[in-house]
Order: structure tokens, then C-alpha cells, then sequence
């Protein structure tokens, strides 16, 4: 954050146009309280509600909202076992887990492709590092926010594995009353609907295990979120009808779910947000549009004029 108002200034934007302030509820309740034209928010799904709510008789302000979601990504019809394992790494596990587009849910199919694909993703899942950041070797995931919400995601992870849930591969809190978590799988077919519709926000990937595509895509729209999905498969008919059938705001194929290009809108529908994407469309939506009809002089009334004796 500093680092970008630093290089604002140096382009030429007056000093305290634009300005950083950190903290926490507070600061954020003290910001939202203030007199302001517009609130841009990223953050949990409980916390932009209670924003939509203290702005719903505020016309005047621009709210916009991303929130997050439980993101699916199906894996089906695929040759390149390994390269798919990889692909689902980088989108349930990459920065912790803790990106908005992270996959939070993998969609697999019943029989030996899906027990060959989980196969490869474990064994995966159990090369990647979990250090500080100047490390060496270099880890490929550093610590999640805080040892608290390390503690939480542990606690989640447990309560599905006491409910019958599959453990792939264990979360755990690495060091007590540190931030730093093993990466989790957990297969959590046999519980299907019974499992929370929630956003954990860190590396723990919940799978399930379906019959057929069509059951699968179903799977994958079941959630009250929708910011990002995404299908790895090698059958283009497939990505096409997921395409067309996904309520997301971000459709990837054969690419990760955190790949997003700031050039396309950034959002997503349901409980992700309120229709007003960021990246490059919230220039649109925090101007005003203006229509104009212009002459240099005024128009004399015609000879004969319709309704004038």
C-alpha cells in the first residue's frame, strides 16, 4: 500500500489526494462514518454486509462490494495428471490461500480419474515448503494472517474430520501460537450438503467426489458466493457448456482460479458482491455519466409549425 502511494506521488498526484490509513474495525467504522461520496470494499462476506446495510438509504453514495466466495474448480477429462495438480496448488493453496479467487472447493469424479487425480495432488501438496519469507529453500507458502485465524482454520479442519470427512492431507498449525499452517485436503463427499457454505480463508481445499459432469457443475454452482470458478480439462465441449452453465464473475479454463487480468471487470455475483466489478470498470462506476445536446445558436420556429396558428 505504501509502496503504491509513493509511486503516485512521484507520477505527480498531489500529496494527500490520496491517502493510507491502517488499522483495524475501528478505523474502518470511523472511515465508513465520515462524510464520503463512495465506499470501494475487499474483505468477508459478514463484514460487506454490515456495510450494505449502513449504506442502504444512501443513494448518494457509490458502494461497491468484493467479497469473496467458496470458489469450485472441476477436474475432469484430463490427460496431464501433473500439470493438473499443479494448476490446483496454484489456485487453493498460493499466498496461504488467502486470495479472494483462491479455489476452496475441487470437484472430482467418481471411480479411478478422480482417485488418480486426489493421488497426485497429495503427493504435491506434501513437496510444498511453509516458511518465512527470506527462508532458503524458498517456501511456497508463508504464514496466514494471524496465529488466531491459523488456530480457526486448524479448528475447521478438525470438526470436519470428526464428522466423518477424509483427511488427504492434514491442516495443522505448524508452531504453536504461530501463523504458519500446513496446506489441507479433505474429502468431504459422504458429508456433501451438510458441509457449511463458508469462506475459509486460508490453504484448505474441500473435495468432492460426483458421478457425472452434469453433477459436477451442479456441485460447483451450489454456494451462495460467486466470484471465481474454474474447469481443467482437455475436452473444449466441456469448458463451453461450464462456461455458459457457471454463475461466477471469473470463468477460467485450464488456468488457475487466481489468475484474473486487471484489464477485465473483477467481481462476482451472489453473496461475492454487489455488481459493480473493480479493476479496470470501477473508473466507469465512480464517475457519472453526462448526456449532452449542443448548439452554437438557438433554432428559430419552422414556417408552419404543427400546432402554432
Amino acid at each position: 500500500g505504501a509502496f503504491i502511494i509513493e509511486r503516485m506521488v512521484e507520477a505527480g498526484v498531489p500529496e494527500g489526494v490520496v491517502n493510507l490509513v491502517q488499522g483495524g474495525r475501528e478505523t474502518g467504522e470511523a472511515l465508513t462514518g465520515a462524510d464520503v461520496d463512495g465506499v470501494l470494499f475487499t474483505g468477508g462476506a459478514k463484514t460487506g454486509l454490515a456495510i450494505h446495510k449502513m449504506f442502504a438509504d444512501r443513494l448518494d453514495v457509490i458502494l461497491a462490494l468484493e467479497l469473496g466466495g467458496n470458489n469450485p474448480l472441476i477436474w475432469w477429462d484430463v490427460d496431464d495428471v501433473e500439470a493438473a495438480a499443479f494448476t490446483v496448488v496454484q489456485s487453493a493453496f498460493l499466498t496461504s490461500g488467502q486470495r479472494c479467487t483462491c479455489a476452496r472447493r475441487l470437484i472430482l469424479p467418481e471411480g479411478p480419474e478422480g482417485d488418480k487425480a486426489l493421488l497426485a495432488l497429495g503427493k504435491l501438496t506434501e513437496r510444498l515448503i511453509v516458511g518465512a519469507p527470506f527462508d532458503e529453500p524458498q517456501p511456497f507458502m508463508g504464514p496466514v494472517i494471524s496465529p488466531k485465524i491459523a488456530e480457526s482454520l486448524e479448528r475447521a479442519f478438525d470438526q470436519l474430520v470428526d464428522r466423518d470427512g477424509v483427511p488427504v492431507k492434514n491442516l495443522s498449525v505448524i508452531d504453536e501460537g504461530k501463523a504458519f499452517v500446513s496446506p489441507g485436503i479433505i474429502d468431504v463427499s459422504m458429508l456433501a450438503d451438510s458441509v457449511p457454505d463458508e469462506e475459509h480463508f486460508g490453504p484448505f481445499l474441500k473435495v468432492y467426489r460426483v458421478k457425472d459432469f452434469d453433477d459436477a457443475i451442479a456441485r460447483a454452482n451450489k454456494t451462495r458466493f460467486g466470484l471465481s470458478a474454474g474447469i481443467l480439462t482437455d475436452d473444449k465441449a466441456k469448458w463451453e457448456k461450464f462456461l455458459a452453465l457457471s454463475r461466477a464473475g471469473i470463468v477460467n479454463w485450464n488456468r488457475q482460479t487466481t489468475g484474473a487480468s486487471g484489464a477485465a471487470p473483477f467481481g462476482g455475483i451472489g453473496d461475492s458482491g454487489n455488481h459493480r466489478p473493480s479493476a479496470y470498470y470501477a473508473a466507469d462506476y465512480c464517475a457519472y455519466p453526462v448526456a449532452s445536446m449542443e448548439g452554437e445558436g438557438l433554432l428559430a420556429m419552422p414556417e408552419g409549425q404543427v400546432g402554432v396558428r
